[in-house]
């Protein structure tokens, strides 16, 4: 099982993982507040900015302060700087 740090020592299941997308779009912006509305959302943002959503194959929708970009590096195995991340 391939895990793949979403920042502050967050880990996700690179098998169950099905999308990383940008949280500005408004269809986003209301998945989000579906998967609140029925306990699914995992926030992993720790309080900072949300750059990224990730989609897993549980339903579950989970908050990255990590640009997708970013994520996708990691999901390839290539090292990237981090940005705002402290930990």
């Amino acid at each position: 099982m391939k895990l793949i740090n979403i920042g502050f020592g967050n880990l996700v299941s690179a098998t169950r993982l099905l999308s990383v997308i940008s949280p500005d779009s408004a269809p986003v912006k209301r998945l989000v507040q579906e998967a609140r509305d029925r306990g699914m959302l995992i926030d992993a943002s720790f309080g900072r900015k949300t750059r990224s959503v990730l989609i897993m194959d549980t339903d579950h929708v989970i908050l990255s302060a990590l640009e997708p970009k970013t994520i996708r590096a990691r999901l390839g195995g290539e090292e990237e700087e981090e940005e705002d991340e402290e930990g």
